[in-house]
């Protein structure tokens, strides 16, 4: 049974932790995602790539999904860093779209960069999703505390000179030196922790990520996702990000394309261990398996 929490409001929206499972559907404004799902095609004009961000927007929210986390940066092993003005150039105006059609769409960004954040938060976007944890930049946190709205942080050690490249399965992260995984990876999710509270945002609108394939190596990410529940026991809504990623390919030698079974498994495992949210590509298919999976261990 999970610990109970605060809810958290978003608007019209209030989401119960520990009642359901939340669904997060990754909106990739890139050219270059590692899924090859990204929607955003160099030198095409706006109108058509946002016309296929919003036709994605429609899609996600009638398959299920609670929140629409959006992108401009890609974080695969090997991307190339993108520049803030480029990165609000690309997810600005595809937020502005998605909230003209729909305005009551729960919009997480997906950044570290402080600049970027508050420009789509401007734009609609109630929720940040920074991979670093409010590490990458130290302006990020007074941006949430001053805009009042949750973040979530992720655990993240990974490192550029850190990559094995299979050309058939993508590039994975080799992963990092723990003394002991589940300690570092609670300890320094705390460290984001305390960064977030000095800024003054309270603790109801912090979310823990432990950060599947982000520097760590395939067995290190089985073992997070088996044992979620004591990253929850931090006190700390968890989302779980494990959606087609490399663990799922080197552990069933399968391409980013042929990940759904994998993706299903890490999706219901990582529910019975504590996940609040699963961010994930497939939405109709895991909404589905949250849904069973919920039935199964959220009785009441």
């Amino acid at each position: 049974m999970q610990t109970p929490m605060s809810a958290l409001i978003l608007g019209n929206h209030r989401l119960v932790w520990g009642e359901r499972t939340y669904i997060m559907g990754i909106m990739n404004i890139t050219p270059d995602s590692f899924s090859g799902d990204g929607l955003l095609v160099e030198g095409s004009p706006a109108d058509r790539w946002l016309s296929t961000v919003v036709a994605l927007a429609r899609r996600l929210i009638a398959e299920g999904a609670d929140i629409l986390d959006l992108g401009g940066e890609s974080t695969r092993p090997g991307s190339r860093p993108v520049e803030a003005p480029e990165e609000k150039r690309r997810v600005v105006p595809a937020i502005q779209a998605i909230v003209a059609e729909f305005p009551d769409a729960l919009i997480s960004i997906d950044t570290c960069k402080a600049e970027v954040a508050a420009g789509a938060l401007k734009a609609g976007a109630c929720i940040i999703n920074d991979v670093w944890g409010l590490r990458a930049d130290p302006h990020l946190a007074a941006v949430a505390a001053q805009t009042g709205v949750p973040v979530i942080l992720m655990h993240n050690r990974s490192k550029p000179a850190s990559i094995e490249v299979r050309e058939r399965l993508g590039n994975a992260y080799r992963g990092s030196q723990y003394t002991d995984l589940m300690v570092d990876v609670c300890r320094e999710l705390m460290d984001s922790v305390r960064i977030a509270r000095s800024a003054g945002i309270p603790d109801e609108h912090i979310l823990l990520d432990p950060g599947i394939g982000f520097g760590k190596t395939v067995g290190q990410n089985l073992e997070l996702i088996d044992r979620l529940g004591e990253i929850r026991a931090l006190g700390f809504p968890v989302l779980l990000g494990a959606s087609r990623k490399s663990f799922i390919g080197y552990t069933l030698d399968l391409p980013p394309d042929q990940r759904l079974e994998g993706t299903a498994a890490a999706v219901a495992v990582g529910i019975t261990r504590g996940a609040d949210i699963v961010r994930v590509h497939d939405v109709a298919y895991m909404t589905r398996i949250a849904r069973m999976t919920d039935a199964l261990v959220r009785r009441r």
